[in-house]
């Protein structure tokens, strides 16, 4: 083979690779256009994060800087709704003060506000939310007289840092929301447990002591897991060593009346699920399915792997109910000894309160599935990610 055959072959792939590269570039490489769009659609989620914390001194910091990149503008200020700066990101420090006025205007008159000067001019947009009230101001700094597209961007970058704040009002609200049905939850809880464990306590006082003193022990460590100050949710392996307190007290009380089954897959027991959500059914199957008449029966926990999921049952062979009573929302109208009772006579652990908990956790897929009928048992299931960002013990 020749030498300039040889330079020929060795031309040819060097323009078969760089053909190659350069096509393989054109995937990559995107047009400036979209390249803007993705910068500011990055630091729209930047500025996203801190503001959904709400509206602080510390939250404005952490955002103003990316909320001065959308925009564009030389300087950004931040005030709170009695018009107080909580941040100020960029030069032009000397039109702090007329930002603080110019909030002020702008805050309660619900508009923008124009501050010229000799060089910049400030537009102070008020930040307002859907209940029609001003939360605050943010003030954009401009070189010169702001035209239509300034004045714009300033709108808009308002009104994203407004849909944060209102998503961030909502997740506080929802937060609140969960801690009034926990409150509710537990005060359903105690005056029914409590009269039965202390009773259940008392009649081995004499009889047993030291069966007694290991029946306050656990009584002891059930109330205070749940009365417990901290967090919303737990893992399924504190829940079940609670629910092991309850029925070792019931047990007590029932005797060999009551048969538990457990049937837990160890890989699960660190799933995160909402604070008292297994307790509430375990002993609405023992109150009211096994209960009535002290007749006692058949009480099975079980805990499985399905994935991503995990599924978990509490299933009794008592009474059973009315499926009609479910549809009809009487889901806490269910009375211990004579079976179903009119609506608002609560004696009963609300099945409901758990749902509505994981729903809000988890998504409307993740609610209680109950099957049951007058004589047949009830079954309660209930489906839980194994990981969901945000949530945590």
């Amino acid at each position: 083979m020749t030498t300039a055959l040889v330079a020929v072959i060795a031309a040819a792939i060097v323009l078969v690779v760089a053909l190659v590269v350069w096509r393989r570039t054109q995937r990559v490489v995107t047009t400036p256009a979209q390249r803007a769009v993705h910068q500011a659609l990055h630091t729209a989620s930047l500025a996203a994060v801190p503001l959904r914390r709400g509206l602080t001194e510390e939250s404005a910091r952490e955002a103003a800087p990316h909320l001065r990149g959308l925009a564009g503008a030389e300087a950004l200020g931040v005030a709170d709704a009695e018009a107080a700066l909580l941040a100020w990101d960029g030069a032009h420090s000397g039109m702090i003060e007329p930002f603080a006025d110019a909030a002020r205007r702008a805050i309660a008159d619900e508009r923008p506000v124009l501050v010229p000067g000799d060089e910049h001019t400030l537009i102070a947009q008020p930040l307002l939310i859907d209940t029609g009230a001003a939360v605050g101001a943010i003030g954009v700094v401009t070189t010169g007289q702001p035209g239509p597209g300034m004045l714009g961007a300033a709108a808009e970058v308002a009104r994203y840092a407004c849909g944060q704040l209102e998503l961030a009002e909502l997740d506080a609200s929802r937060a609140r929301v969960d801690r009034a049905e926990l409150r509710a939850l537990r005060a359903q809880i105690s005056p029914h447990f409590i009269y039965n464990a202390l009773n259940t306590i008392a009649s081995f006082v004499r009889t047993d002591p030291d069966r007694a003193r290991e029946l306050i022990l656990e009584f002891a460590d059930f109330t205070r897991y749940s009365f417990r100050a901290a967090g919303e949710f737990t893992v399924l392996a504190d829940e079940l060593r609670n629910i092991e307190r309850y029925l070792a007290l019931e047990q007590a009380r029932f005797g060999d009346a009551l048969d538990v089954r457990l049937q837990i897959a160890p890989e699960v027991l660190g799933v995160v699920l909402p604070f008292l959500a297994l307790q509430p059914l375990v002993e609405n199957a023992v109150r009211h399915g096994l209960g009535g008449g002290g007749r006692g029966g058949q009480l099975s926990i079980v805990a499985t792997d399905a994935g991503t999921d995990c599924l978990i049952s509490v299933e009794d062979d008592g009474i059973g109910m009315d499926p009609d009573l479910l549809r009809s929302g009487a889901l806490d109208a269910v009375d211990t000894d004579s079976g179903p009772a009119r609506t608002g006579e609560a004696a009963h652990v609300g099945l409901a309160n758990v749902d509505d908990r994981l729903r809000a956790a988890f998504g409307n897929d993740y609610g209680l599935v109950v099957e049951t009928a007058p004589g047949a048992g009830t079954k309660v299931s209930m489906r839980v990610p194994k990981f969901r960002a945000g949530i945590r013990a």
